[in-house]
């Protein structure tokens, strides 16, 4: 006798069963431990006392399926797949086999197509990827991101985290809460970073539009961003990665900083990110003595600022370059700017002046280093319609979109009369006379003449006839 294929619950059936036959269960007991009925556990005493325990296999094992697909349809389908689908996923695949009769659910043509080779499973396509060792010195390359996130939890508003680590070390250099990922955000990271530890080697970041330049027609810009443009002053690289696995070290202590640091300040009731940016100097010392590493080489390629304060000032803001036109006017951000007319602006229609914009706001228009007065028209700032707005920086601009949309009041909707400007004027002084109304008016006069008129007086009665002027009038009383 060969070997039997059993479920575990055919054996279990088999062990209550005997403990029945052997007296040590009762079948109403059985029944229960089996959740069957009384009737149901006599049928299969029955038949295992009859036959053994292969009766209490189930019939259908080994056998073929009623409603298996034939298989002269399966290699048909998988022969159309293979000559016209290949690169396609089982859905998109399974439908297109409709269009050509084939009524295969997407489960069963997956099975098909995996079994064929045509189709490998989401574990089967994953990729291990190669890990980067550390860099050998402490200061060559400084990874940095930022981490939107609830950092104040109900207590205050989200904001973004920017987040400066070494990668030979693991060691946070710079951490600071702003309201979201801009250049001038990243600009006062930097000079708190520049001013502490000095210039790295190179910075590695992702790529966002604050480190590269996305569009390749700009006409602008020589080729690099704001940012780009300070840490080429300040003779530092910036290099972005490919992947987010490539800056994995950064990515990775952002998750730890989601856990530890929201915790953190929720222990010190901090909800704003003034007081937030004042905690995180003793968080950072806390943690770099927990997670920091002594770096493979000794030496710190950290290199002196050696920039005197008004030239960082200059370095780190937005300059640009604009045209001056024949009314010494351009514009600039949606504003028009004049220059005032003197000995030096009048010389410079037809030429490029350089623009700086400060983070408090200020704006300075120069030319060959020297300062132009100015005047501005058009302040009023607004988002244009249909602008292009990454997804790190929507937060922000729906907060500046809601803060210019509070103070306006309602629009009014205007009628049709106010969109004419139609005026109401008063009635008009009546014109002519129709013929019927001068007949009707005319012989109403007539009427009103010749109806006698009664005169009443003391102690007579006078009655005057209305008769033409020459006929003698006759008085009685």
């Amino acid at each position: 006798m060969g070997l039997i294929l059993m479920s575990e619950r055919e054996l279990h059936r088999i062990e209550v069963l005997s403990e029945v036959i052997e007296r040590r269960r009762t079948i109403a007991s059985a029944a229960i431990v089996l959740s069957l009925s009384v009737r149901q556990v006599q049928r299969i005493m029955r038949t295992f006392c009859l036959e053994g325990a292969t009766a209490l296999r189930h019939r259908s094992r080994g056998r073929r399926s009623n409603n298996r697909i034939n298989d002269g349809v399966r290699e048909l389908a998988l022969q159309l797949v293979r000559e016209r689908y290949a690169d396609f996923g089982p859905t998109l695949a399974a439908e297109k086999l409709g269009e050509h009769g084939f009524s295969v659910s997407r489960e069963t043509l997956r099975q098909w197509m995996a079994d064929d080779g045509l189709w490998l499973s989401r574990k089967q396509r994953r990729t291990f990827r190669q890990p980067r060792l550390r860099r050998e010195y402490y200061g060559e390359l400084i990874q940095i991101d930022g981490s939107d996130h609830r950092w104040f939890e109900d207590r205050g508003d989200a904001c973004t985290l920017l987040v400066f680590i070494d990668d030979a070390t693991g060691k946070l250099m710079q951490l600071l809460f702003v309201r979201s990922e801009s250049a001038f955000s990243y600009f006062a990271a930097l000079e708190l970073y520049l001013k502490t530890h000095g210039r790295p080697v190179a910075f590695y970041s992702d790529k966002h539009s604050v480190f590269r330049v996305t569009k390749q027609d700009a006409k602008g810009g020589q080729g690099m961003t704001q940012f780009g443009r300070a840490l080429s002053e300040l003779s530092i690289e910036i290099l972005c990665a490919n992947s987010s696995q490539a800056k994995g070290r950064v990515e990775r202590v952002n998750r730890t900083l989601q856990d530890r640091l929201v915790k953190e300040l929720r222990l010190a009731g901090i909800g704003d990110m003034t007081a937030g940016n004042a905690f995180l100097h003793g968080f950072t010392e806390r943690f770099n003595a927990r997670f920091a590493v002594s770096p493979i080489k000794p030496n710190n390629l950290h290199r002196p600022l050696n920039v005197v304060p008004d030239r960082m000032r200059d370095i780190l803001c937005k300059r640009e370059q604009r045209y001056v036109g024949e009314q010494l006017a351009f514009s600039y951000e949606r504003k028009r700017i004049m220059l005032e007319e003197n000995e030096i602006s009048r010389g410079l229609v037809g030429k490029y002046i350089d623009t700086y914009a400060f983070a408090d706001g200020r704006l300075e228009m120069r030319w060959k280093g020297i300062t132009l007065p100015y005047r501005m028209f058009d302040k009023d700032q607004r988002v244009t319609h249909a602008a292009v707005t990454e997804n790190k920086r929507l937060g922000d601009v729906l907060s500046f979109i809601k803060a210019q949309q509070d103070p306006l009041p309602a629009p009014k909707v205007k009628t049709n009369s106010e969109g004419i400007a139609y005026q109401k004027r008063g009635r008009k002084p009546p014109g002519q006379k129709g013929r019927v109304d001068q007949m009707i008016e005319r012989r109403a006069c007539e009427q009103v003449a010749s109806a006698p008129s009664i005169v009443a007086g003391p102690g007579c009665d006078i009655e005057v006839s209305a008769l033409p002027g020459n006929t003698p009038r006759r008085l009685s009383g």
